[in-house]
């Protein structure tokens, strides 16, 4: 099968389009002859060597697939072959095939392309995992989402707007996105260029109360500008560590207002964690792309052959949304 790979961990000059083995479904899985896949930040950070796969998993790139069920491994039923599915995948993405469990499947909603199918995986169940279910984020709420521009946060606001449409939304963003992330629903924006300690502008807006969570992939840099924006009992639910893995915490602060920091990851949970996350995402946000309240954002779709040019695109950061790389 084509399939994007590497023969060593590096830049973008890394990523070669070539053959590979046609993956075989083991127990619990299906084969998906895949349409498209997306680019996501974890792909460039395996790509540097920086992130392996978990055993067991393809090393090819790619978290989240789109497409059309191949085969059927043992065990599995409630799927046939020829259903358009997406699902997450620990890897594996990149490629005409791939293997997925079958507890990881959604089907596509008839009015929705595989472009577009290929967006939800991993940005919109990242979204919904920490700030609904682990953040136990509810209407009438306020929250920080930082990284206005990006997959899960651009995720994150559509989640929040159609399923806590009274919820107050504060995004940080560069200036180039401010007006993009008003449009999709941000209530109020913090230019982070102008505003590293967001602090103060955040009590104003919320008359001192502080917010209710925080959806952060800063990491150290952010820590005391966060912990300062929770209010009581604020939930800090941290997904990523770009500026940093140490910080100072203010621990007398921290329990005076009952305040939570909760790290979390996505691609190491078990197999069985996984599918009971895309259940609950199926029940609760999946009707919402069926009747096109939420539209996923695609900024541009490249064909396998252009996955350098994808990968550029990220690291400039010059995307809104999605970036989409098409399969088929």
């Amino acid at each position: 099968m084509k399939a994007v790979l590497m023969d060593a961990f590096g830049g973008i000059d890394v990523l070669k389009v070539g053959e590979a083995e046609k993956p075989i479904p083991a127990e619990g899985q299906v084969l998906i002859k895949v349409f498209a896949t997306s680019i996501n930040r974890p792909d460039l950070v395996q790509r540097e060597g920086k992130y392996p796969p978990p055993a067991g998993d393809s090393t090819i790139l790619g978290l989240e697939v789109a497409g059309v069920i191949e085969a059927l491994g043992a065990g599995v039923t409630g799927w046939q072959v020829g259903e358009r599915v997406m699902s997450l995948v620990g890897g594996g993405g990149y490629a005409e095939f791939a293997v997925a469990y079958a507890r990881h499947l959604m089907r596509i909603p008839e009015n929705m392309s595989f472009e577009e199918a290929a967006c939800v995986n991993e940005s919109y169940i990242t979204a919904f995992l920490n700030v609904f279910m682990i953040g136990e984020f509810e209407d009438g709420q306020s929250a920080i989402l930082h990284g206005g521009g990006g997959g899960v946060n651009t995720a994150a606001i559509q989640l929040c707007r159609a399923l806590t449409p009274s919820s107050t939304l504060i995004v940080t963003a560069s200036p180039a996105k401010m007006e993009r992330v008003k449009e999709i629903g941000a209530n109020y924006l913090i230019n982070f260029h102008e505003t590293p300690d967001f602090t103060e502008v955040v009590k104003d807006i919320t008359n001192k109360k502080g917010v209710d969570l925080i959806l952060d992939h800063v990491g150290a840099k952010y820590l005391a500008p966060n912990m300062n924006s929770l209010g009581y009992k604020g939930r800090l639910v941290i997904i990523g560590v770009v500026s940093g893995i140490k910080a100072e915490l203010n621990l007398a602060l921290m329990m005076v207002k009952r305040q939570q920091i909760i790290g979390s990851v996505l691609r190491s949970r078990p197999v069985s964690e996984k599918g009971d996350i895309v259940a609950e995402f199926t029940r609760r946000a999946l009707p919402k792309f069926a009747d096109r309240t939420i539209v996923p954002i695609i900024e541009k779709v490249f064909s396998i052959d252009q996955v350098a040019d994808a990968h550029r695109m990220m690291e400039e950061d010059k995307h809104f949304g999605k970036i989409v790389l098409r399969i088929q």
